[in-house]
């Protein structure tokens, strides 16, 4: 798919919808804002979102242009292999409300910082959370920067590396005002909007799409066998990664990477301090895992649908990673009626323009709420002369320039390469630092800092190193860098690596720490727990 196959209609349509969206949601930004110098409402939206909007908050946080792009590509590519990934980031969800939610809500306040260190207050562990924050998040915010620069000009029929570069600066600018000036509710009533279109796009290319197979799933599939050019093949493991003893390794890991990585990104778990108590967090868990259960479903037929309809060539030549197959399957789904083909790509186009708009500002939200809570208010500042409220708030406004702005920087830079490899790193690192971090630090009594710290640093440093010497870089026509080979590790994700060694660092971590300070650990632990676990104090 390229610009010119885009009509005079699309365009005119897709550039009012866009405009009218950017001034729209600029304007519910300016109107959620933050009325007064009061962290809770900036960090927190005040925690007076009711449990099915903030369901709907945190599914849209969870829903990235990653989940719609990636890995619809994936599938419409893989088949099997990718339906797994997608599965994947469901269970992750659920993951997330069965075992972290209710003691993330009762340890932080604000960040995952907060989280961390509930127990005993600690700089270093501060430090290395904000460092860990920026790492996992930066590099989805360059694919989805990236990818909006994409949308737009292939939308509206523009060309050139020139006008992709002004439009990821001008829509980067656009996503920093939001975070900055919206705050948690700003970012969470344009999650809802994405939300709600988002569905609406999906649902409408799952039906045309079961409609042209009669409503039968089992042509689907043997349409999907025949498009794909690998026969049945695609409906088993292997066309992602290889089907040998480590491909099969490789692949679970993958899924456990994207299990444990998409449930502890800072941008998903900041979400929970937004709960105004336990049952409250409970029940918005629950909305979010039943949405993210029935949109696996709809991105399941719509991947499969592409590749039934289009082909894998078609797929193909818009991308080798089949980035574009949502907007080339919108496309050419009813392509004998202009005006019912024009307004079926454009909804799609605006619910997937929508998606890297709200999933970019609420990631520069996070960045921008640990660099001001945790930095700057707790290792810069420390304690003896903590910081005004509005001083507080206007650094966390500041940082969400300063994260941006290198953003978008390196998005402009690698807009010509494929980034899948941008998304791995983020979900390794999140698998391989923050959840042993936070697993170790809320449920093992015996956690000390060292251990905190072991998991942060020596999980993030591993699954970055992995990364960087693996397929997804170089090697591949798919990688990072295609024309380069300088691949050591013959693996999708670090997961298999990485993630072992993240749970492996904090326990030794722990265990080499002083026997005075795990005691002491111990009885802070056994203080903390009715509240971590029960949201009540001891008395």
């Amino acid at each position: 798919m390229n610009s010119q196959t885009v009509d005079a209609g699309s365009q005119s349509l897709s550039f009012a919808i866009f405009a009218g969206l950017v001034s729209i949601t600029m304007l519910l930004c300016i109107m959620t804002s933050a009325e007064r110098d009061d962290l809770d409402e900036f960090y927190t939206g005040f925690r007076t979102l009711a449990p099915l909007r903030n369901g709907l908050a945190i599914a849209g946080d969870y829903i990235s242009a990653a989940t719609v792009l990636s890995t619809i590509g994936i599938i419409a590519l893989t088949g099997f292999d990718g339906l797994i990934l997608a599965l994947s980031t469901a269970l992750s969800l659920l993951l997330l409300m069965v075992l972290l939610a209710e003691p993330l809500r009762h340890a932080g306040r604000f960040t995952m910082g907060d989280a961390l260190t509930h127990r005993a207050p600690s700089r270093s562990v501060r430090l290395a959370t904000t460092a860990v924050t920026l790492a996992s998040l930066l590099p989805l915010m360059v694919f989805q920067l990236s990818g909006a620069g994409h949308l737009v000009t292939l939308v509206l029929g523009f060309e050139g590396s020139s006008v992709r570069t002004a439009t990821i600066i001008a829509l980067g600018g656009l996503m920093i005002g939001y975070a900055a000036i919206g705050g948690m509710k700003g970012t969470a009533l344009i999650h809802i909007i994405k939300l709600v279109v988002l569905f609406a796009a999906s649902t409408l290319l799952a039906v045309l799409v079961m409609d042209k197979v009669g409503w039968n799933p089992s042509r689907l599939l043997a349409l999907a066998d025949e498009g794909s050019g690998a026969g049945p093949a695609f409906s088993r493991s292997g066309l992602l990664i290889e089907a040998t003893s480590l491909g099969k390794v490789d692949l679970v890991f993958s899924a456990l990477t994207v299990v444990f990585g998409a449930a502890c990104l800072p941008h998903v778990t900041m979400r929970m301090f937004t709960a105004k108590n336990a049952p409250a967090i409970r029940r918005a868990m629950s909305y979010a895992v039943m949405i993210m259960g029935v949109f696996v479903v709809l991105i399941a037929v719509v991947g499969a649908g592409a590749t039934a309809l289009l082909g894998r060539d078609v797929i193909q030549a818009g991308g080798p990673q089949g980035s574009t197959a949502i907007l080339q399957l919108a496309q050419a789904i009813v392509a004998d009626s202009a005006t019912f083909s024009t307004l079926v790509f454009t909804t799609v186009a605006t619910a997937v323009f929508l998606t890297l708009l709200s999933s970019v500002a609420g990631m520069i939200l996070a960045c921008g709420n640990s660099l001001a809570h945790d930095l700057y208010a707790h290792v810069t500042t420390g304690r003896d002369a903590e910081p005004s409220p509005r001083r507080e708030l206007l650094i966390a406004r500041l940082a969400a320039f300063a994260v941006g702005v290198p953003a978008i920087a390196t998005a402009v830079l690698v807009q010509d390469n494929g980034l899948r490899a941008l998304i791995i790193l983020s979900f390794s690192i999140g698998a391989s630092a923050i959840a042993p971090a936070l697993v170790l630090s809320l449920f093992w009594p015996r956690c000390t800092r060292t251990g905190v710290l072991g998991s942060l640093i020596g999980g993030t440093v591993s699954a970055t190193v992995v990364t960087v010497f693996s397929t997804t870089v170089s090697g591949t026509p798919q990688s990072l860098f295609p024309d380069s080979d300088f691949d050591i590790f013959p693996l999708t994700t670090s997961g298999l690596i990485s993630m072992p060694l993240g749970f492996l660092l904090g326990w030794a971590g722990t265990l080499l720490s002083r026997r005075e300070s795990q005691e002491r650990q111990i009885q802070e632990y056994a203080a903390a727990e009715p509240r971590l676990l029960a949201g009540t104090e001891r008395r």
